[in-house]
């Protein structure tokens, strides 16, 4: 299995430091304004005192260095965010298991894995089409822990769905009546990587899911 963490915190802070770079160069701008029409307009008589003038150039460098610094990070990040799309590409022809409720079904088989954090009273599963028609109910583990679910394509007529993407919902409530929440993941064949937006989208068949919703991934070509 690969850890793909580390990847995906590269992708998610490059806009955030290049907005605080953009800040503190405005501060940096502002500061030397100041400073400049201070020894302009400084009192022939009383002129500005030395400790003073060497104290505010030490600030002047300081904030000059700070901009200085963020600019390397932003650049290293560029790079770091680069390799981790370069990174992702490698995804292709690999299977990955992601944090979604939709899975494409092949060979009239779809399977999800969900995760209960607690004991439930009871929980339902209901698998729903693309266009988020029911087509069947089922009685899920009311366990807590993972637990696999693997639907025949058979809607509630017993008509033969086509292969295609499909997506699990879980209902379920504990003792009193409140309702969990529990985990939905499912995996499928890596057949793409779109690195066109702000963040890296993984593409498993017909499913498209975010870089941050892959949560490992494995050799084996068959899922």
């Amino acid at each position: 299995m690969t850890d793909i963490s580390a990847i995906t915190a590269a992708t998610g802070s490059n806009s955030a430091l290049s907005q605080q770079s953009a800040s503190l160069g405005d501060n940096f701008e502002m500061f030397l304004t100041l400073l400049t029409e201070q020894m302009k307009n400084q009192d022939p008589l009383d002129p500005l005192d030395s400790t003073q003038f060497v104290s505010q150039l030490v600030d002047f460098s300081s904030v000059e260095q700070q901009i200085q610094q963020n600019q390397n990070l932003e650049n290293l990040l560029l790079l770091q965010s680069a390799a981790a799309q370069a990174s992702a590409v490698s995804y292709i022809g690999r299977v990955g298991l992601a944090e979604t409720a939709q899975v494409e079904m092949t060979n009239s088989e779809a399977t999800w894995e969900y995760t209960m954090p607690e004991n439930a009273r009871s929980t339902t599963l209901i698998v729903k089409d693309e266009d988020g028609r029911e087509l069947g109910r089922f009685d899920g583990n009311n366990n807590t822990g993972t637990h696999n679910f693997t639907w025949d394509g058979l809607d509630t007529a017993g008509s033969q769905m086509p292969d295609g993407v499909y997506t699990l919902e879980v209902l379920s409530v504990d003792d009193d009546g409140n309702n969990i929440t529990p985990t939905i993941r499912a995996q499928g064949l890596v057949t793409g990587v779109d690195l066109s937006g702000n963040e890296v989208i993984v593409e498993m068949g017909g499913i498209r899911v975010p870089l941050s919703s892959v949560l490992s991934l494995r050799e084996d070509g068959t899922v």
